[in-house]
């Protein structure tokens, strides 16, 4: 996997006088069906959340409210993206390490995963990361 797998995914947009509308449909908007849904929110200043990668796990990454950058790491490059609209998400692949940074005031962070939690789909620790990377690419 690498960083030109991972975009900013365009949502839906209703325009209503009485307010906006979003909505995201698992394997019509987005490539995978939603299993989980969480959020992260009243996330101090300069805190850093994330610093993992998953083996199998998909994620769409949302700024519901304010602001925050998201890391994305595929072993070779880095890239940061800058998550503020409530209508656009960023894609996030399997094998990518991920960290989240820069959260505004009041920020509320929502992920739709395409698998429910499973601590064995994690790599926490970069250099297990790395040496995964490694023997992905060797067979």
């Amino acid at each position: 996997m690498s960083l030109k797998d991972c975009y900013y995914i365009e949502l839906p947009k209703i325009h209503n006088t009485n307010g906006n509308l979003t909505f995201i449909e698992g394997l019509n908007h987005i490539p995978f069906e939603i299993k989980r849904i969480y959020h992260l929110f009243d996330v101090p200043g300069g805190s850093e959340r994330g610093g993992h990668a998953h083996k199998d796990l998909q994620q769409l990454i949302i700024a519901m409210s304010g602001s925050f950058d998201v890391i994305l790491d595929d072993g070779y490059q880095k890239k940061r993206f800058h998550l503020n609209r409530s209508y656009q998400g960023l894609y996030v692949r399997t094998l990518i390490w991920r960290e989240l940074d820069n959260f505004s005031s009041g920020s509320v962070c929502m992920v739709l995963a395409s698998n429910l939690y499973d601590e064995s789909d994690y790599y926490r620790n970069y250099d297990d990361f790395l040496r995964a990377l490694t023997q992905r690419s060797k067979t």
